[in-house]
């Protein structure tokens, strides 16, 4: 299951932030995002020179993040990892949208006013 909320403390509870960010990797960057900014962020993701982008926390001492990749397939993979580094959960799809709300969901859990 994609991070199910938790309460601080609570013995597997996700790290929370007030604020997160999205990074392409043609050097993009835009400060909490909504839906519709992640949906166009994914959109723009090619094979040339912008074949993924990350989420996560602003500031120091990321706990989480999650990062999209374009694969050659024209799909897109989704990597959650954990403070660790280490990759929790991978999920491959087909339509920007359905990442975009994957990753929506998955960021509510994070991060307190993402309602978007």
């Amino acid at each position: 299951m994609l991070g199910a909320p938790t309460r601080p403390g609570e013995k597997g509870a996700e790290m929370t932030a007030r604020h997160y960010c999205a990074r392409t990797q043609d050097g993009y960057h835009l400060d909490d995002p909504s839906h519709v900014a992640l949906v166009v962020l994914i959109d723009e993701l090619n094979h040339v020179d912008n074949t993924f982008m990350t989420v996560q926390p602003d500031g120091a001492g990321a706990g989480w993040r999650a990062s999209v990749s374009l694969r050659r397939d024209e799909t897109y993979e989704i990597v959650f990892q954990d403070d660790s580094g280490r990759a929790r959960e991978a999920v491959t799809l087909t339509a920007s949208d359905a990442v975009a709300n994957t990753l929506s969901r998955w960021l509510a859990a994070r991060v307190p006013d993402v309602t978007r």
